[in-house]
């Protein structure tokens, strides 16, 4: 193998930078040409690749976002589209690719896989729920700065006496939702995992009201059955039965945008190197994740393991939420 390519894909998430920044120099290190693929897969359909030397991914390690870009590409969904991709690679004499993304990501990385082509894929994603990692990069980023955002909220909450209904990221997983509410010291947490009706939301309220709180916190992950516009409408009609007055912030996109923390950089260092060494060894078709913390053990996970899959909630750090909230 002489020559590789890396690229991003799917939402961005603090650390991608260090993980290319790796996959480039670890490469080049290993005497292998690197070249990046400008704007996720749209871009290997359109066949745009930028050769990298180690100089051009300097500086790139404590920025945001993705230095290569990312975008959604419905073509390459289909065959055609994949094919066309592989035809790029192979133009341009690349034999592996690096697929740095979370579950969607990783579904075309496995396309590529099964018509033949080597590629490694790289957890990454601020919802946390790929199968085949237990964190991801971007996630400690993302759930500090949600953190931070509940901190700043409840000040303004206990000032007024009133209640906070915060909606977080996440898509269909609760996890962001889940350790940001803990942490957070949040009344109530709702997950899509586990259904939380706005009359149950109603009670807890009023029970924290009634124990004399100054203010109430509801984290609610996106795709919660009742998430935050459906909390809302319900409570214009309920506020008067639960003392506080009520208001309603979203964090949405914020929680993408933040420098990556210390152990975002390190993680996205570790995976994108790990993912070179992969494919350098001829251990195609699998993500390389990480088992424990930022710091923990390296692992691979066959890429056809993961699709279709996402990574459960832990029910049982649901249950400590709830019970620390009372």
């Amino acid at each position: 193998m002489k020559k590789i390519a890396v690229l991003t894909s799917g939402g961005d998430a603090p650390g991608m930078n260090a993980a290319i920044r790796a996959v480039t120099r670890k490469g080049i290190e290993n005497g292998l040409e690197v070249f990046g693929v400008l704007g996720g897969y749209r871009g290997l359909v359109d066949g745009e690749f930028r050769h990298l030397q180690r100089r051009d991914v300097g500086g790139i390690i404590q920025a945001g976002g993705t230095f290569l870009s990312s975008a959604r590409c419905e073509e390459f969904r289909t065959e055609a589209g994949q094919r066309k991709a592989l035809r790029n690679l192979n133009q341009h004499g690349i034999e592996g690719l690096v697929v740095i993304g979370g579950n969607g990501s990783q579904t075309g990385a496995n396309a590529l896989h099964k018509l033949g082509f080597p590629v490694v894929g790289a957890a990454s994603t601020i919802d946390n729920d790929l199968y085949g990692s237990d964190i991801t990069i971007g996630v400690d980023t993302a759930l500090n700065i949600a953190l931070e955002a509940i901190d700043r909220l409840k000040i303004t909450a206990t000032s007024h006496e009133r209640a906070f209904l915060i909606e977080v990221m996440g898509r269909d997983s609760g996890y962001l939702a889940m350790m940001a509410g803990m942490a957070g010291g949040a009344e109530a947490i709702c997950v899509p995992e586990i259904e939380t009706t706005p009359e149950q939301v109603e009670q807890t309220l009023l029970g924290a009201y009634q124990r004399g709180k100054t203010h109430a916190i509801v984290v609610v992950a996106e795709g919660a059955k009742y998430d935050a516009d459906a909390l809302s409408n319900y409570f214009r009609e309920h506020t008067k039965h639960v003392g506080f007055d009520l208001r309603t912030t979203r964090l949405g996109h914020v929680q993408r945008g933040g420098l990556p923390l210390i152990s975002d950089r390190i993680l996205g260092t570790r995976l994108g190197a790990a993912a070179v060494d992969e494919l350098h060894a001829g251990n195609h078709g699998v993500l390389v994740g990480v088992r424990g913390g930022f710091g923990g053990e390296i692992i691979t996970t066959p890429l056809a393991d993961i699709a279709g899959k996402n990574r459960p909630l832990d029910p049982a750090m649901m249950e400590l939420a709830e019970a620390l909230a009372k």
